[in-house]
C-alpha cells in the first residue's frame, strides 16, 4: 500500500468516526476524544485504539460494532479492529472545541 494510498484510507476512516455516536451524547467519538489511534496495515486491516467516557458505559458493545461495521464498508479496507484501551485517562480537554461548545462546556 502506498502512503498516498494510506493516508486516504486514513481521511476516510476519521471521516466515518465522525459518524459514531453515544447514543447518550450528541457529539461523535472522534470529536469527543476517544480514538487514541488508527493504524492501517499494508493488507488494509485496520486496528483503532480507543476509551469510553466511563468504564462502565452501557453502549460500549453498540459504539464498538457500529465503528467496526462503518469503517469495514470503506472501499479498500479488508477488516477492523477495535481495542478497548483506558490509558491515558480520557478527560474533556481530549474533546474538540467543537465538541465542548456543542455540550456546553466553553
Amino acid at each position: 500500500m502506498t502512503e498516498e494510498t494510506r493516508l486516504s484510507l486514513m481521511e476516510e476512516v476519521v471521516k466515518m468516526l465522525k459518524t459514531v455516536f453515544d447514543p447518550e451524547m450528541p457529539v461523535d467519538v472522534y470529536s469527543l476524544g476517544l480514538i487514541y489511534n488508527i493504524d492501517i496495515d499494508d493488507d488494509g486491516n485496520v486496528h483503532i485504539d480507543m476509551t469510553l467516557t466511563a468504564p462502565n458505559c452501557p453502549a460500549a458493545d453498540f459504539i464498538f460494532e457500529d465503528i467496526r461495521i462503518k469503517v469495514e464498508g470503506i472501499e479498500g479496507i479488508k477488516s477492523c479492529n477495535v481495542q478497548l484501551v483506558f490509558e491515558p485517562e480520557w478527560d474533556i480537554r481530549m474533546m474538540t472545541d467543537e465538541a465542548r461548545l456543542e455540550l456546553g462546556m466553553m
